[in-house]
């Protein structure tokens, strides 16, 4: 497909006339044997594309971290410019630092929100704006998957040999209000936390974004948390609260009279409503699968209307209008071939804008010597080791939670228990979901985020955690001593320091918060 190499070969194009790249830094004069890029192998930065010792980036790491699945892929942040105030550059190294002779990179770089194609891009790069909830991904042009590195058009190996490294870069929306600092994600290991932004031009050349019409891509990252009871569960995007009510525990079964519980359980959504901005409210009814439309659309209507009447009463201002609607079965959030997906897809979903948070007093923390923060168990008759390496306080009440697994057995194993989350369905590929951090004291559970996907027929969801199907479906499976890491992303409360964690079938840890 020619269109595919649209998004470099025209920019190198267009730079012969003095147009189309962003600004670059100079780089120092290249030795005597430096080979000139062309059209057919461009530069991209100052490393060559090939990974040759004399060709080593040696830029100092702003950030690195460790694949999961492949433990001998080093990946370090080595550029995070700001183009024009609205771009980033980002510049990632990858190393093998082991003995392996064809360690391949390209698969584990590619964005998994979305079909790769072919395995050949770096289009999971990515930044966190925590602040706004929104996870980055890089432009994508017309004709081409992303505006990154591409193994085929930048003359990139697919494989990367012992103590060699190559250096790929991402063309992406800069965060909202130029931060100093932001998270670099991607798709292989623990998101990189504080990773400095610097105003000055990258070194190399690379494509232009306002040169050619590109799409941002983005992925809504939504934070569900629920009350220890079941009886409500609320999932925040950073602008809207929805907080999905049980009709279980508000009604009878086919019955659309509050039960006399009702009035309690929904007293907290009424005081959040009342702290939030909101001057209209959505309230929506939604069935499980079993009966008909028949049955399913007017009883989710009387529901929804009940919920209305009972919130407008429980207010305590004015000026808030109701929207009731009834949706049946056409809209689950979970599986229904479960008695729990379907049990959760009874509800009645209270949508408004989210309440800003009260000033709250600076929360102690922890430092990080904790010590005991660790678990065992079997699988498979082998011994498997867990210890919590953190868990962070980042910017916009998110928290991230790092892990490690390791096998302590004599023989290879699959570890499997970290995606079996049978009470939490709403995640459609296997991933490390099957974790939750409790706030006891506010009887509150937290459950790992979510990125949002938009398709044709909806919303996919996928876990902010460490992906272990497609390329990465190995990542659950242990060699005798291996160790790997995993993260999540989580919603935080406010004014805890210490949350109690519980990581598959491993004992419950009390954990503080750093």
């Amino acid at each position: 497909m020619p269109n595919r190499i649209l998004a470099l070969t025209a920019v190198l194009t267009l730079a012969a006339a003095g147009c189309g790249v962003l600004p670059i830094k100079e780089a120092a004069p290249p030795p005597a044997t430096t080979t000139t890029p062309t059209s057919s192998a461009p530069a991209t930065s100052a490393p060559p594309a090939t990974a040759t010792a004399s060709g080593q980036d040696t830029r100092p790491a702003l950030a690195e971290t460790r694949s999961t699945m492949t433990e001998n892929l080093k990946v370090e942040v080595v550029g995070l410019n700001s183009v024009k105030g609205k771009h980033l550059i980002a510049q990632i190294r990858l190393s093998n630092t082991g003995t392996e002779k064809h360690l391949s990179w390209a698969g584990e770089m590619g964005d998994r929100t979305r079909p790769l194609g072919e395995i050949k891009w770096a289009s999971g790069i990515g930044v966190l704006d925590a602040q706004a909830r929104t996870w980055i991904l890089p432009y994508k042009p017309v004709g081409s998957p992303c505006l990154c590195s591409d193994l085929d058009r930048d003359g990139l190996g697919r494989f990367i040999d012992p103590g060699q490294s190559i250096t790929v870069y991402a063309v992406l929306p800069a965060p909202a209000g130029n931060p100093a600092t932001t998270t670099v994600v991607t798709p292989v290991g623990p998101p990189m936390l504080n990773v400095p932004i610097s105003d000055e031009a990258p070194t190399g050349d690379f494509p232009d974004p306002d040169a050619e019409p590109v799409t941002p891509v983005t992925r809504r990252l939504i934070l569900p948390s629920e009350s220890l009871d079941k009886s409500e569960e609320t999932a925040d995007d950073g602008k809207d609260l929805q907080v999905n009510l049980s009709s279980d525990v508000l009604f009878a079964v086919d019955k659309a009279t509050l039960t006399p519980n009702a009035k309690t359980i929904m007293a907290r959504t009424a005081k959040l409503i009342d702290a939030s901005p909101s001057t209209v409210v959505t309230v929506a009814g939604h069935a499980d699968s079993s009966g008909n439309d028949a049955i399913n659309d007017p009883l989710s209507l009387r529901r929804a209307q009940a919920v209305q009447r009972t919130l407008s009463a429980l207010l305590s201002r004015d000026g808030v209008r109701f929207q009731a609607k009834g949706y049946g079965s056409r809209r689950p959030l979970y599986n229904n071939d479960s008695d729990e997906g379907r049990r959760r897809n009874r509800r009645v979903t209270v949508t408004f804008p989210k309440p800003q948070p009260a000033a709250q007093e600076p929360v102690a923390t922890t430092s990080p010597g904790a010590t005991g923060l660790t678990g065992t168990t079997k699988t498979d008759g082998q011994p498997i080791a867990m210890e919590v390496t953190g868990l962070r306080r980042l910017p916009g009440g998110l928290g991230l939670l790092t892990y490690k697994i390791t096998s302590e057995g004599s023989a290879e194993t699959w570890f499997n228990d970290l995606h079996h989350a049978q009470d939490w369905e709403a995640y459609k590929y296997q991933a490390a979901s099957n974790v939750r951090v409790t706030d006891a004291a506010a009887r509150r559970q937290y459950l790992p985020g979510r990125l949002e996907v938009p398709t044709d027929d909806g919303v996919d969801s996928y876990c902010a955690c460490t992906d272990v199907s497609g390329v990465r479906i190995s990542t659950e499976k242990f060699a005798p001593g291996q160790t790997r890491q995993f993260w999540n992303l989580f919603a935080l409360p406010d004014t805890a320091d210490t949350l109690k964690v519980k990581i598959g079938p491993f004992r419950d840890l009390q954990v503080p918060i750093r």
